[in-house]
């Protein structure tokens, strides 16, 4: 079975997004070292139920939070989705260190994201 394991928000203003669920929720914001420009988010005690995130700038037409879910095989996946009648929106790409992701939705267009994690891909 297949999980959410991450959650993505995109921002306009991601100064301000933070400031906004730091006040509010108390997360906490690291900025990744990565090829893009992205925060992971810290929202509780790793020993309590829920999981983490990430912001970035809202890429256009972006609404919305994204789940994304760990699955096994992106290509498999990607199979299952469109004969369930979902649609691939982003195709595989690596995220270097991480793993593979795709962008994704479902039969009623809500839009998740898929990921293989690898922290050999390039």
């Amino acid at each position: 079975m297949s999980r959410i394991v991450h959650f993505d928000i995109p921002s306009d203003n991601p100064e301000r997004a933070q400031k906004f669920y730091q006040e509010v929720f108390g997360w906490e914001f690291t900025k990744w070292d990565g090829p893009m420009e992205y925060w992971m988010i810290k929202t509780g005690d790793d020993k309590q139920p829920g999981i983490n995130g990430g912001m970035a700038r809202r890429m256009p037409g972006q609404i919305g939070m994204t789940n994304t879910i760990e699955v096994s095989s992106i290509e498999e996946y990607i199979s299952k989705i469109t004969s369930g009648g979902g649609q691939v929106h982003t195709p595989k790409f690596p995220i270097p260190g991480v793993g593979h992701f795709a962008l994704c939705s479902d039969t009623d267009g809500n839009i998740f994201g898929i990921i293989q994690m690898d922290s050999n891909a390039k």
